[in-house]
């Protein structure tokens, strides 16, 4: 019977961890040991920073919501209260992208709204 060997096993596992460290400084991306204690921590990282992202940009679109409202004389919340008393639906990121490319336009949402709250 022919004696068998490891094979690829622990090979296969090893490249699994170097393939996710490459580019990685020093002993971290080279070194298994340190390569697989840093491979775990970005995967860590990488997953809540997908999350924080999205409340990042959604801060983001408040704050230029926020600011070009208070230009027209209003803040955000009583906006937003007047978005949805006028029943009109649009998302934070559309209403931020016209506050900076279209401002005629948003002045105008902008007196729909005031014209619901009234």
């Amino acid at each position: 019977m022919p004696r068998a060997v490891d094979g690829t096993r622990r090979s296969d596992r090893r490249r699994k961890y170097t393939a996710i460290t490459k580019g990685f400084r020093g002993r971290a991306k080279s070194n298994f040991r340190t390569a697989k204690d840093a491979a775990a921590k970005a995967l860590v990282y990488a997953t809540r920073d997908r999350k924080a992202k999205k409340r990042d940009f959604r801060r983001l679109w408040i704050t230029r919501i926020s600011a070009a409202v208070r230009a027209e004389g209003l803040s955000y919340s009583r906006f937003i209260d007047g978005l949805n008393k006028a029943k009109i639906v649009i998302n934070r990121l559309a209403l931020s992208n016209m506050a900076i490319e279209d401002p005629a336009a948003f002045s105008a949402l902008v007196a729909k709204v005031k014209s619901a709250k009234a």
